[in-house]
Formats: C-alpha cells, sequence, structure tokens
C-alpha cells in the first residue's frame, strides 16, 4: 500500500461530539466517519481492522467446529410473532413493503436460524454449531460513544442446536472456550461475568466484560476468588439481622411532611436498614408492590427475571393513590390484599420495622414481615453495593465499570418449541433440540481494543489487528538514495508477506511521524539523509515509542523479529 494512494482523512483536532477516547482518535485517525446518530461509515483503515478482527473470529469458530451461514437481515414480522417478540422489543425497527406487508430489521437471529433448523430431522445430525458475520439494526434510544453503542453493527452471532441440557453444557464450554481464545487474540483482557439472559430467555448466561472507564456496565468482582457478576445478576453475602421480637401488633406513627427513607431515618431516629422502602410497580399492567430494606435499591432487571413479565414500569401518581389511598412517601403493603407483593429476600424474617401506613402522613411502626405482611414472591431484587461480602467467599466486592464485548446464552428450547422443531431420538420419539446462542460485536471489538491501546499521540494498535502492521517512511523524498532505500525495504517486507504502507506522500517528516502514531502502526521504519551515510535506518515501536538503528541490509529481519516477539505477547 501506498499512503499517498490511501484515503486516510487524519484530523488534527479532536471532533466536537467524541467522549469515548475510541470515537475521538477512530474519527481523528481516518477509520470511521458518522453518517448520522448510531449510523458509521467505515474507512479504508476501518475495513482492514475489521477484517482482521473477522478473520480472528473465524478462525475460532471454525476451531471449534461451527459452520459460516449468512441469513438475511430483514425478516417479515410473522416469524418473530411466533416466537412471542415482536410486541416486546422496543429497539426494533419495523417497516413495511410496497405491499403493506409488515417486515422488521434484524436486531439479532434467532429466529431467524431456528427455520433453517427446521429441516434437521435426526439425532444423528447434532449437534450444530451455527454461525454467521450480519449487520445488525437496533433502534438505541441514545446512540453514543462513537462504535461502542450504535443503532448498525455487524455481529458475530452463533448458535448451537443439542438433544439434551448436557449436550447444551457442553456447546456452552466450548463457545466460552472459543471466546477467551479470541478475546485473548484480539489483545482485549476480557473477563467472563454471570449475566441476565434479558429478551433472550433461558436459564444461564455470561458476558465476557472488558474493564474501562469508557464503560457503562458495573460488575461485581472478588479480588480473592473467581466470582464475577453484572450488577444485574450480582449478589452477595449479607449478614444476618437479629432483630428483637418487636410489639405484638404494628403501631400508628404521626410523620407529618415525611416524604423519603432520610426523613424517617433523620427525624425519628429509624434507620434506613430497619424500614421497608415498598415502590408500586405496573407489571403488565397490573399495579404490584415491590418491597425492599430501606438502604436498599431495586435492580429493574432482577424484577424482570424474577417475575417474566415483558412490561414494566413505575406506577404514577395518581394510579398510586387509587391503588393504596395514599401518595408517595407514606405507602406500606402491610394489609394489602388485593395486590400482588413482592419482596426482596434482605426482609425475609425481619421484625419490628417500620413502613407507610397507606394514610398520607403516617407510617407504622413494629411490623414483623413474616406476621403482618402477606408477600407472594421472595426474590432477590436489589442492587449490590460495593464492599458488601463475596457470596462465595466473604471478601468485600469491588464494583469496575466495563464494556460489554460478548454475551453467551443457553437459550433453552424457547425458540425450537416455538417454531416446531424436532428430531427423531434413537428410539424414534420426536425430540425438540435445545439452543444456544452466542454473540460479538465486530465494531464495538474494534472500539474496545482502540480503548485498550491508545495514548496522547493516537491509536497504538496491537500488531494482530493493525491496518498495516509496518510504516516505511522516506524522510527526503528528493533525495534518491533515500527514496531508493525505502522502495527497497517496503519490498522485501511486502516480498516477506508483511502488510506494509510506505508513506510516499510530499510531506514534511513530522506530518508522517504524526500521522503514523495517529493511526496507531505497531512498527516505524525511517529512512533519512543522515543515518543512510552511515548505513542505517531507524526502526521504531508504537507501542513503546522505543528506538534503534539498524543496518539497512538488517532492517527487514528486525522487524520481522519485531511483528513477531509483539504477536507472542
Amino acid at each position: 500500500m501506498r499512503w499517498s494512494q490511501l484515503h486516510i482523512p487524519t484530523l488534527r483536532e479532536d471532533p466536537a461530539e467524541a467522549e469515548a477516547a475510541s470515537h475521538r482518535l477512530l474519527v481523528r485517525a481516518g477509520f470511521i466517519r458518522q453518517l448520522m446518530a448510531g449510523h458509521y461509515s467505515m474507512l479504508p483503515l476501518g475495513i482492514k481492522v475489521r477484517t482482521k478482527i473477522i478473520a480472528i473470529i473465524r478462525e475460532e469458530m471454525n476451531a471449534i467446529g461451527a459452520q459460516e451461514f449468512l441469513l438475511p437481515c430483514m425478516h417479515p414480522a410473522e416469524i418473530w410473532e411466533r416466537s412471542g417478540r415482536l410486541g416486546h422489543v422496543d429497539v426494533m425497527f419495523r417497516l413495511k413493503d410496497r405491499k403493506g406487508a409488515d417486515m422488521v430489521l434484524g436486531f439479532t437471529h434467532e429466529e431467524i436460524f431456528t427455520t433453517v433448523a427446521e429441516e434437521l430431522s435426526s439425532y444423528r445430525e447434532l449437534p450444530q454449531f451455527w454461525y454467521h458475520f450480519q449487520t445488525k439494526f437496533r433502534d438505541e434510544p441514545r446512540p453514543k460513544s462513537g462504535l461502542l453503542r450504535v443503532r448498525e453493527f455487524t455481529m458475530k452471532d452463533s448458535y448451537s442446536f443439542d438433544l439434551d441440557e448436557a449436550g447444551l453444557d457442553k456447546s456452552f464450554d466450548a463457545h466460552r472456550a472459543a471466546y477467551e481464545r479470541i478475546f485473548a487474540r484480539l489483545g482485549i483482557p476480557a473477563i467472563a461475568v454471570e449475566a441476565s439472559n434479558g429478551t433472550m430467555g433461558g436459564k444461564d448466561s455470561l458476558e465476557f466484560m472488558c474493564p474501562s472507564e469508557a464503560g457503562e456496565d458495573l460488575v461485581a468482582t472478588c479480588s480473592n476468588c473467581d466470582y464475577a457478576a453484572n450488577l444485574e445478576r450480582a449478589t452477595s453475602a449479607l449478614p444476618a439481622v437479629g432483630d428483637e421480637p418487636g410489639p405484638a401488633a404494628p403501631a400508628r406513627l404521626e410523620t407529618p411532611g415525611v416524604r423519603t427513607i432520610e426523613d424517617l431515618a433523620a427525624g425519628y431516629g429509624l434507620a434506613a436498614d430497619r424500614q421497608i422502602k415498598t415502590l408500586v410497580q405496573v407489571m403488565n399492567g397490573q399495579p404490584t408492590l415491590v418491597l425492599l430494606r430501606g438502604d436498599h435499591q431495586l435492580q429493574d432487571q432482577k424484577l424482570i427475571d424474577a417475575t417474566g413479565v415483558s412490561e414494566i414500569r413505575p406506577a404514577h401518581p395518581d394510579e398510586i393513590q387509587a391503588a393504596l389511598g395514599a401518595l408517595p412517601g407514606s405507602l406500606g403493603a402491610v394489609g394489602v390484599t388485593d395486590l400482588p407483593v413482592i419482596a426482596d429476600l434482605a426482609l425475609r424474617g425481619r421484625r419490628d420495622m417500620a413502613t407507610g401506613a397507606n394514610t398520607d402522613d403516617v407510617h407504622l411502626t413494629g411490623v414483623d414481615v413474616d406476621r403482618d405482611i402477606e408477600v407472594g414472591t421472595w426474590a432477590d431484587l436489589r442492587e449490590v453495593t460495593a464492599g458488601e461480602p463475596c457470596p462465595r467467599c466473604g471478601t468485600p466486592l469491588q464494583l469496575i465499570r466495563a464494556i460489554e464485548c460478548g454475551h453467551i446464552f443457553k437459550l433453552g428450547r424457547r425458540f425450537t418449541t416455538a417454531f416446531g422443531v424436532t428430531v427423531l431420538g434413537p428410539d424414534g420419539s420426536p425430540i425438540v433440540p435445545i439452543m444456544g446462542s452466542y454473540g460479538i460485536g465486530v465494531e464495538r471489538a474494534m472500539a474496545v481494543i482502540a480503548e485498550m491501546y491508545h495514548d496522547d499521540a493516537g491509536l497504538a494498535w496491537p500488531v494482530q489487528v493493525a491496518p498495516a502492521e509496518v510504516t516505511v517512511i522516506p524522510l527526503s523524498p528528493r533525495d534518491n538514495a533515500v527514496v531508493t532505500t525505502a522502495e527497497s525495504i517496503y519490498a522485501d517486507l511486502r516480498a516477506a508477506r508483511t502488510d506494509v504502507v510506505i508513506d510516499d506522500r510530499d510531506e514534511r517528516p513530522g506530518v508522517k511521524f504524526k500521522d503514523a502514531e495517529l493511526t496507531g502502526i505497531p512498527v516505524r521504519v525511517a529512512v533519512g539523509s543522515r543515518d543512510l551515510v552511515d548505513g542505517l535506518v531507524e526502526v521504531a515501536r508504537r507501542s513503546t515509542g522505543e528506538k534503534e538503528r539498524v543496518p539497512v541490509d538488517q532492517a527487514v529481519k528486525r522487524v520481522t523479529e519485531m511483528l513477531a516477539a509483539a504477536e507472542r505477547s
């Protein structure tokens, strides 16, 4: 490649709208351009990185026996009706064709791969691992941070089909191991954490999270054992609370002006951990009381997972007053029998507690949860906080910010059942295959690598995904000896099958150096008149800034050694 012939529109100033480092640098270095919010054009250098990421993913998927497909990204809405997800996914793009038929743009492909699985007929064909690289569309309400949260992106999504749960466990483990190899090869220090399955359904899932301040997720981790979980799934081993028995019945307490947990604690000496917080949530149209300890926060996804509801929102004040006869600040579940009550496990067995009386400006004290409240469902609903004991070993948990890089799910039989997929078992009876789903966002992986590998001067790509491995820079384009030497090194590197670009532009050395650093090419070979007098060229590593002068006839060998060492590290 010759720089003079490439489209690399580098910028000297940061784009005003960029927040994340990856967004700022991928735009500045000429890898991407925004078309509109959440939609990006991939320029030649971006394509080079994307292609190398895909190649690594493809190699590891093929290594576990997965077969590559390419399925459509536009689907008839009827397919999504069959799975039950059409009306319950708010990020789905919908449209009509010229005949008025309802269509959707795929935000994932469980349904579509399951239609292909309808042709499976025998247990002898299982297990099957199928994957593709395809565009996904998600109507994100707030696309931001460049490629980290977009509305159009490429995903490698794969799907496994097995006869039984034991087979699914093996398929899941195979994909987990493949993902660990993929992220290691990409240079992404991802950790596997327990996660919610969300709209996918199924029982278990793992997210691969990369610690980064640019991340939107918080992960609870233990420094003493391998426990790690997304906040949507994390739990902890709270110490047992020994309550006194309390009075024989709740007592009424006048609390004028009290509206919050903090008001009741400050004005009446009732500590937050001795209060019952009552939230009113409308779940599939049904007002429901959700109870937590006063010092705990509700984790919305835990509530969704515990109940299986598809629609949930906080109740409006008028709905709350109609249901309970009071406004927020005085709400409670004592004596409530006509509404569902869901309580967090931390309230189980608690006595001598305080809660609202469902009368404005009045609370109840001496509440015994088991005696006074009809709890219909107990579940882990609260959000874990830093410092709480690890559920496995008791060590204080840490919360770290991270970027999701991949997600793998044990889906179960939701989709195969909906689409009537069966195979004949060994005894001739029909068996419904069980599925797994496994995803990696390609452009997001590019952004995560950029977040991990950059400095004040620009990007610093790992060799295995860099847009080029080496840039050769003739510093004096009007010096025939410099140009001849640079061209010779360039030709020899190409002959050695090195991914190399020569910066043959008629530009000042400073401009060429800055562009080489900004674009993050791992090794730079600078050919200058002064060094050439001594038969030397300068070889520099982008990641460390180290420079060394080597004889011209040793330059290719030295560069090759550097690249090999970088790939091993």
